[in-house]
């Protein structure tokens, strides 16, 4: 499952994206630091939407991804099959995730890298939850079973949303099953980025 993602956009996209969309989005704890990076990873503080007071409006705040679990694990990703998820819904902005695949080679160690990216715009948003801990409030992404695209690499996937799909994610009173479902095959695209290829990479 996924651990690992990006988000090399700049706030000003991010905020015209919402605009654009007429989701009212508010800033409760001042315009967020969301500097590029091409890994964030479990434990990383990144910025969310969350759910706003009302309906269909949203929160841009950064909080930190993974909350502690059973034998102190964190839990970085929730199953979503059977769940409605009713309150503490966020949208989790990328513009890429990562899954690992082992390598063909035995001699290479690390596993091969595969970047995700969607196809028809720059970045996206993934659906989350969020809670608090008592180290603070957290934020995990939600899986279920892989779309065609992310098949052939991972039994499981994480959950982009369309843009289409945002401001129903944010508002609760949206059944969790009208939304939360694989993209249609070819909306994804993938780069190997691990081993780096001796030619370009190709998207698949």
């Amino acid at each position: 499952m996924c651990n690992d993602y990006r988000l090399e956009v700049d706030i000003a996209s991010i905020a015209q994206d919402f605009d654009d969309l007429k989701i009212k989005i508010d800033m409760p704890e001042g315009t967020p630091n969301i500097e590029a990076r091409e890994d964030i990873k479990i434990s990383d503080v990144a910025p969310i939407v969350r759910s706003g007071e009302v309906r269909g409006t949203g929160q841009l705040i950064n909080r930190r991804w993974s909350w502690g679990g059973q034998g102190g694990k964190p839990v970085y990703n929730f199953r979503a099959e059977g769940r409605e998820f009713t309150s503490h819904r966020c949208l989790i902005l990328a513009d890429g995730f990562y899954e690992f695949t082992k390598p063909e080679d035995p001699k290479q160690k690390r596993k091969t890298k595969w970047l995700f990216t969607l196809r028809d715009h720059p970045w996206f948003c993934i659906a989350g939850i969020w809670r608090e801990t008592p180290e603070g409030e957290a934020f995990t992404m939600l899986t279920m079973e892989p779309g065609e695209d992310v098949a052939p690499y991972h039994s499981r996937q994480i959950i982009p949303l369309t843009r289409a799909q945002w401001s129903d994610w944010l508002d609760p009173t949206v059944p969790a099953s009208a939304v939360l479902r694989a993209l249609p095959k070819g909306s994804l695209g993938v780069t190997q980025v691990y081993p780096p290829l001796t030619t370009q990479s190709v998207l698949l």
